[in-house]
């Protein structure tokens, strides 16, 4: 029986390789998705399969409360609630390495409920296992909760300083290592099993609340990655080889693609990891000299007679997008340009948005093909032979003065060549600054356009005119 487990494990595993792997491509991602969910499931159906399974009554119930649960999040969450359901996933995978952990340590314990005084002996890997697994859990859940705050709006998204911040975190975590230790030494110290609990947990809130809105993306990304270092070692724990295998799929997953997003922000992984990476997003608008000049705009009826004689747009989406949830709108303007002959394109930044793929997503659920949503990296250097691009609700990601302002918060950020274009749109509600709080000059440049109004109502409004021309 035990064999036949370890094949299934096996099996579950390469199952979540090939997952991973596509979904690597948005062309592939579902087949990703379907393939790791195969992998879940039968690594799931082993372990209730294993002989140490003792009663199945509080699966079963468990199993009913989490996908009632997750059915009507998945029916009542939005698309722009994405990030933020995202967030809280990690942190569910968190808070469960981080019970596990403690639920085994208290088993072994001879002591618990109550302190007896009694000496026992734990494996020495096993105790290492647990107090990492309390550790990177509990600084998991707290971590990804605040971030789900802030993106809900129920906890500030502007950047929360303290005093001596850094030293604190580096102090904190540096007191679970050390008690860790003396915990592995003197296991049956149940009091400082359950003080490193509550510092992990009150780490992971120091670590995340001095990220601004700015830096979520990054932020979703490396909880993700927590989450899954978190799973790895409870497999540890658990002397369970499946859940090492997928918890150490989903950390490095997860650090690769926090460290692509790291090199689209201009960020270093390791001011990531220390929590110090929201000193670039923490400059005020005050530190950089506002753009001078006149603002000019356009309306709909405008800039469909300027469409109308184009032969190439490119589209940037960004978060107000998402907000006023104008996919279904914006492809219905590239079916009508494509009708009328004119090569559309979308061009992708990596941080658009709140999360990491989320205008990807936002634009597959409205059916435009994915050979049309292109990188940054891959579309860069065709802006200066485009007609006209099209800015819907994006800012910091086509800021100019991240190429030369070296006192903007943005400085070195790699951005969308978008001013290199003949003409550039942009759809805004108002001239409000983006997340890094600095006023964007491309809304100044002679070759700029401000189309103002509400995302969907503005496009839905444009391809209306389009139509009647």
């Amino acid at each position: 029986m035990k064999i036949a487990i370890e094949i299934i494990y096996l099996i579950s595993s390469i199952l979540f390789i090939f997952g991973i792997k596509f979904l690597g491509s948005p062309k592939t991602a579902r087949k990703g998705n379907l393939f790791a969910a195969i992998g879940m499931f039968l690594a799931i159906a082993a372990t209730l399969f294993d002989q140490q399974v003792l009663t199945f009554q509080w699966i079963i119930i468990g199993s009913i409360i989490g996908s009632l649960v997750g059915i009507i999040l998945a029916v009542k969450t939005p698309m722009t609630g994405m990030p933020q359901m995202v967030g809280m996933l990690n942190g569910f995978g968190g808070g469960a390495s981080t019970l596990v952990a403690l639920s085994e340590y208290f088993k072994k314990n001879p002591n618990y409920p109550v302190d007896q005084g009694l000496v026992f002996n734990l494996p020495v890997d096993q105790g290492i296992a647990i107090i990492l697994s309390l550790l990177i859990g509990g600084v998991t859940f707290t971590g990804s909760m605040i971030a789900f705050g802030k993106l809900q709006g129920i906890v500030t998204g502007k950047v929360v300083r303290y005093p001596l911040q850094h030293p604190l975190n580096a102090l904190l975590a540096l007191f679970v290592l050390g008690a860790g230790a003396y915990v592995v030494i003197n296991p049956s110290m149940m009091s400082i099993v359950i003080l490193i609990t509550v510092v992990s947990l009150v780490l992971g809130v120091l670590l995340v609340l001095p990220i601004g809105g700015a830096d979520m993306p990054v932020a979703i990304s490396l909880l993700n990655s927590y989450s899954g270092l978190a799973g790895s070692t409870t497999g540890f724990v658990l002397a369970n080889n499946e859940l090492i295998i997928a918890g150490a799929l989903v950390g490095a997953s997860g650090i690769i693609l926090t460290n692509i997003m790291c090199k689209a922000m201009n960020r270093s992984l390791m001011n990531v990891v220390l929590g110090g990476w929201a000193n670039a997003g923490a400059a005020a608008a005050s530190s950089t000299t506002s753009p001078k000049g006149d603002v000019k705009s356009i309306d709909a009826e405008e800039l469909a007679m300027l469409l109308d004689s184009v032969s190439s747009v490119i589209i940037v989406p960004g978060y107000g997008m998402a907000v006023g949830q104008a996919q279904h709108a914006v492809r219905d303007l590239v079916n009508l340009l494509e009708k009328k002959g004119v090569k559309v394109r979308f061009a992708i930044h990596p941080v658009a948005g709140r999360m990491p793929g989320h205008m990807n997503v936002l634009l597959a659920e409205a059916q435009i093909p994915y050979d049309k949503l292109l990188a940054m990296e891959d579309i860069n250097d065709d802006f200066p032979n485009t007609d006209v691009v099209i800015v819907i609700g994006a800012n910091d990601v086509v800021n100019p003065a991240a190429r030369h302002d070296k006192n903007s918060p943005i400085y070195g950020m790699p951005i969308l060549n978008v001013d290199y274009a003949k003409t550039v749109i942009i759809n805004k509600r108002s001239m409000n600054v983006g997340y890094a709080g600095i006023e964007n000059e491309l809304f100044f440049y002679p070759n700029a356009l401000m189309y103002f109004g509400d995302s969907k109502e503005a496009i839905s409004k444009l391809v209306n005119e389009i139509k009647n021309l």
